[in-house]
């Protein structure tokens, strides 16, 4: 059997980012767990700052609502700072991090080792 030549050029330039079943079940665990309470990564913490400069954007945030944005977008989510922002936040969840003790935080981890690193594999 031989691969169309999109499918072909796709995986000759590092394949998919997200394995589709794996993502398919974080995803699943994350919205039975929802809402999933998470800190921001410092970087994000600025860029939010910096677009809402007349409210002060605490570190941590709950995850009110989540979808999978496609391998270019990877798992994205809806933040919900407990209080009101100018606009809504809608970020990955690679530039989120949460507490270890949480029952799917290894499970989001990985997802997240796993991203970065396939990112960082197709910009070389």
């Amino acid at each position: 059997m031989e691969l169309a030549p999109a499918e072909r050029s796709r995986i000759g330039n590092g394949g998919m980012i997200d394995n589709p079943d794996q993502t398919d079940r974080l995803i699943a665990r994350i919205k039975a767990t929802l809402p999933l309470p998470a800190r921001l990564a410092p970087e994000l913490a600025t860029t939010l700052q910096a677009q809402n400069p007349t409210s002060l954007i605490p570190p941590t945030c709950s995850i009110t609502w989540i979808t999978y944005a496609g391998d270019e977008g990877g798992i994205v989510c809806r933040l919900d700072f407990a209080q009101e922002t100018e606009e809504a936040a809608f970020v990955s969840i690679t530039h989120l991090r949460f507490d270890p003790r949480l029952p799917v935080a290894r499970d989001i981890a990985a997802y997240q080792k796993h991203r970065v690193k396939r990112l960082r594999h197709q910009r070389k």
